[in-house]
């Protein structure tokens, strides 16, 4: 996949450097020409510019980029006219990082499809999350296992972890499901809550609107996902 993560302090230069490791292609722009020399042998392309003028930023290839990144955080002012910038443009899909809950509700308020909350988010759970469809959240054991929570895989709908076979095929270690209702509130309105339903057991009936938490090897999560 192709990326564009805009800004490259700790989470913006760690994030490009873990989805250039994962193989895929990423451009880290800054202003600030130190960090871009940082970090041009760790990041597939590195460029030097202004993200907030829109005759440089629509020389960038963003119809063949799959995910923009607005990683800006020590400038709220230039995260933000970034982000409506890339937004105007009509990005496929476009993230930006948040340093704070006002901020975040600006971000909102311009549209943005996801909003990076770094003090609550670490770079290595977003790469994962971003290279692996269908990944909710992780938890990083060291470079090979990982804990993962994924989105059910619809074909298994109504049917039990053992007929999903998921350790014979894929050599994953289901520990527990989570299933999401909705209950009244005592203004009236519905709200969304998640239930772990405990150790898993392998006559446990799964729907397509479950999550499951599963333990693994990283190749052997990606190739259950895939």
């Amino acid at each position: 996949m192709k990326y564009i993560i805009i800004g490259l302090g700790n989470f913006g230069s760690s994030l490009a450097e873990k989805l250039t490791e994962q193989g895929n292609e990423v451009i880290g722009i800054d202003t600030d020409m130190s960090k871009v020399d940082a970090f041009k042998e760790k990041i597939s392309h590195t460029i030097c510019m202004d993200a907030t003028d829109e005759f440089t930023v629509s020389g960038l290839p963003l119809k063949d980029t799959d995910i923009v990144v607005i990683a800006i955080g020590e400038n709220q002012g230039a995260n933000v006219m970034a982000t409506a910038l890339f937004k105007s443009l009509k990005v496929k899909r476009l993230i930006s990082k948040a340093t704070n809950h006002i901020h975040k509700r600006v971000l909102q308020a311009i549209g943005v499809d996801e909003i990076v909350l770094p003090e609550e988010e670490s770079a290595e759970r977003w790469a994962k999350k971003l290279c692996l469809k269908g990944i909710v959240n992780s938890f990083e054991l060291n470079n090979d296992y990982s804990i993962v929570q994924v989105k059910m895989p619809k074909k298994y709908n109504g049917k039990s972890i053992l007929e999903m076979q998921i350790k014979e095929k894929y050599n994953l270690l289901v520990l527990t499901t989570i299933s999401n209702s909705e209950v009244d509130t005592a203004i009236g309105k519905k709200r969304s809550v998640s239930n772990v339903k405990g150790v898993a057991d392998p006559h446990d009936i799964l729907y397509k609107e479950d999550v499951l938490v599963v333990y693994g090897a990283n190749k052997d999560i990606q190739r259950f996902l895939k």
